[in-house]
């Protein structure tokens, strides 16, 4: 049963999402931490994510989450899965724009250098390898997040958690969860709506949905879908 408080737990996330900005994750072996990552991105109000798999470290056609960790978010999140990196980046890019991903370098922007109140796609990469030389010629920038101890880099999850609370920073300013939403009424309206047919689901589809050359256009967060995501 929908009770006024979850309801208007619903509308409130709906006003405060973020539907300019996402999460691009390449080869991330641990499905640990795409768990982690996905909370994360509910937290700062992202609805999908583009989780591409060039290697066999998981099952590419099953994003199977540990309930802990994920913490239901597979409810309000689309996970879209690829195996071809090109497709991939296509589609990220007619959805977001610009990508810039997480390389410590010198040809690296410091993380609070960016404005990431523009239209973002972040992209991070394997765990041990980092960023394939492919992902990383489809890039429009870097950054890396100031350290200053001797570790040479942060978890991924952690370093995509430091980045999207930094973006949160930024569009909080700007007042994108107050009083400048980036969805329009009728657009929220309908994301609840999708969230509310999820919610009365019994057996919620929890695994990520497979894309490539041959899939349709990917519908926005808030359209109503009659299969998942």
């Amino acid at each position: 049963m929908m009770t006024p408080a979850r309801e208007q737990k619903l509308r409130e996330a709906a006003r405060q999402t973020q539907s300019n900005i996402t999460v691009v994750l390449e080869n991330i072996h641990d499905p640990l931490n795409i768990s982690a990552v996905m909370r994360t991105c509910d937290a700062v109000g992202i609805r999908e994510i583009f989780v591409i798999y060039t290697k066999n470290y998981l099952d590419k056609r099953g994003l199977v989450l540990g309930k802990r960790t994920s913490a239901g978010t597979f409810k309000w999140i689309d996970a879209y899965i690829f195996e071809n990196l090109e497709e991939c980046f296509k589609r990220v890019r007619e959805r977001y724009g610009r990508v810039l991903a997480a390389l410590p370098g010198p040809v690296s922007s410091s993380l609070y250098n960016l404005d990431l109140t523009a239209p973002t796609a972040l992209l991070f990469g394997n765990e041990d390898d980092g960023l394939s030389e492919a992902a990383i010629a489809h890039c429009d920038g870097f950054f890396t997040i100031p350290q200053a101890g001797f570790a040479e880099s942060l978890n991924i999850s952690v370093a995509c958690a430091v980045s999207l609370y930094e973006a949160y920073r930024q569009r909080n300013v700007k007042g994108y969860y107050t009083e400048h939403p980036l969805l329009s009424e009728a657009e929220q309206d309908l994301l609840v709506q999708r969230w509310t047919i999820r919610l009365k689901t019994q057996k919620f589809h929890n695994r990520g949905t497979p894309v490539d050359e041959n899939s349709p256009d990917l519908l926005p967060v808030y359209s109503i879908r009659t299969t998942p995501p």
